[in-house]
Order: structure tokens, then sequence, then C-alpha cells
């Protein structure tokens, strides 16, 4: 894998990684199988529709509090399953769940976030699992003024690994587009460590 040069992390990032069928196809699969629901998320006391899709697949147990609101886990799918045991492997380590977001076009994106609630560790491993329409990916940081931005396009098949003091020192986002584009689906696999508490912050 390629490490990408972000000072205070550890990135790493595969292009193409083995899947097993084409992006395409596991696009087509993860879109219609995956229970897509629309959620709102409230900044500054104002609440806004998220401009995506998502669905939270976990171990029992594996509840997951993020943007003010708690996710239970949905049963694995086969489709995500098979997905889950090839990044395993390669990457040596366990995850009990996975957050899938749906772009459906270029008017869908992620605003700018650091992946670091209680729940996750104070250094979670993320990865992150991009088929379809290749996206801009932006890392901004957090600790140092000044620091140029980082951009990757994130290539369909790709596979994108944030871990150590990543989460700590940048944040990282995926902007809407002006030029109209086709969808993508993103699954970002993640290790629970402990149950989601009962209040957790805005994000």
């Amino acid at each position: 894998m390629q490490r990408l040069p972000l000072a205070n992390a550890e990135v790493d990032y595969e292009p193409a990684f083995p899947l097993g069928a084409p992006p395409d196809r596991l696009l087509e699969r993860l879109v219609a199988e995956l229970q897509w629901r629309r959620e709102s998320i409230v900044l500054w006391g104002r609440r806004y529709e998220q401009p995506r899709l998502l669905a939270w697949y976990g171990d029992p147990g594996a509840a997951y509090r993020y943007s003010g609101v708690r996710h239970e886990p949905l049963a694995w799918t086969a489709t995500l399953s098979g997905i889950r045991a090839r990044v395993e492997h390669r990457l040596g380590l366990r995850f009990n769940g996975v957050l899938a977001n749906y772009y459906r076009d270029h008017r869908d994106g992620m605003g700018y976030h650091s992946d670091d609630e209680p729940e996750l560790g104070e250094r979670p491993v993320i990865a992150s699992v991009s088929v379809g329409e290749p996206r801009l990916f932006v890392f901004r940081s957090r600790t140092g003024p000044g620091t140029p931005a980082w951009r990757l396009r994130l290539a369909s098949g790709s596979l994108l690994v944030m871990r150590g003091e990543t989460q700590r020192h940048w944040r990282h986002g995926l902007p809407k587009q002006t030029r109209p584009c086709g969808p993508r689906v993103n699954l970002t696999f993640r290790r629970i460590l402990a149950p989601a508490p009962g209040r957790g912050r805005d994000a």
C-alpha cells in the first residue's frame, strides 16, 4: 500500500484492492441490498438533512453513536461479510461494524470531520472501501495552522486505511461537485470497543 505524506498520521492507500468481484457489480449489489436511510444532523442548534444515504451494519451489540444519533446494527449481508473478510485478511485486523454511505450523484457529499467517537478508542483504525464513481477525498489539518490540504481521488475498488494519530490531527471530507457524476458507495469498517454512550456530541 502507498503511505500518504501526511504529518502526524498513518494513512495508506491501495487503488486496486481485490474485492472478489468487479467494483461496478458490487456497487449494484450494495445499492439494491442495503437498507439505506436518510438522516438529519444538528449543527449549532439547527437540523439539516444529510446529503447522502447511510446504513450501519455490525455484530450484535455493536451500537454506534455519531451525529447525535445512536445506531443499532443491522445484520451483516453476504456481500458485506465477503468484503469484510477480504479487508480483515489484508490488514490482519478484526472489524465488528461498517458504516455504509451512498452518494447518489454530484449533489451528495460529506462534511469535514474526524472519526473520534469514544467507542472507537483513542487510536482507531478505519478501513474505507470505495466502489462506483471516483470522488475527491480531502484531508484538512486540525492541529497545524496553515498546513495545506491533501487531496486524493479515490478510485473505484480502492482501499484507504487511517490509523494511529490520524483522527487526532486531521479532518477529512468528500466535497460536493459542480459537474454531474454517477453513484458511489463507501464502506468504512470500524471496531467498536465499548457500547455507545447514552449521550454524545453532535458532529
